[in-house]
């Protein structure tokens, strides 16, 4: 039998992350970095702070994500979230469904707006 985490220790996981992306103290904001392949920017977000509202039910969702008005472009593969020191939190994949976090094309180009409307980490039972 795996383990399996109450609803108070997955909202406790969640919030711990959450406040890593709100920690340091360079910038204002954590931010979201969509990357390519190779780990190359091409737009960063900016989220509010705090980056997201308290877990429930395991799970968080971000507070106001800024569009990157004059994203570098590319093709978007990964994100990541950071720290208000720029440090990398978490990772995940982007597509345009089924990733860990959707848009709606992948190919951004350079100057394009970049808008991400929710964002949620969550834990999952087991």
């Amino acid at each position: 039998m795996g383990v399996t985490l109450t609803t108070a220790a997955r909202n406790a996981a969640v919030d711990a992350i959450a406040d890593l992306v709100d920690a340091g103290t360079s910038d204002a904001n954590g931010d979201l970095v969509i990357m390519t392949a190779g780990d190359v920017e091409v737009a960063t977000l900016a989220l509010s702070n705090p980056g997201f509202a308290a877990a429930s039910g395991g799970a968080a969702a971000a507070d106001t994500i800024s569009d990157d008005t004059n994203a570098t472009g590319g093709t978007a593969a990964l994100f990541k979230l950071q720290d208000r020191d720029n440090t990398e939190v978490l990772r995940g994949t982007v597509g345009t469904s089924g990733a860990d976090l959707n848009l709606s094309s992948l190919t951004i180009g350079a100057g394009d707006t970049v808008s991400v409307s929710s964002l949620t980490i969550s834990q999952p039972a087991t």
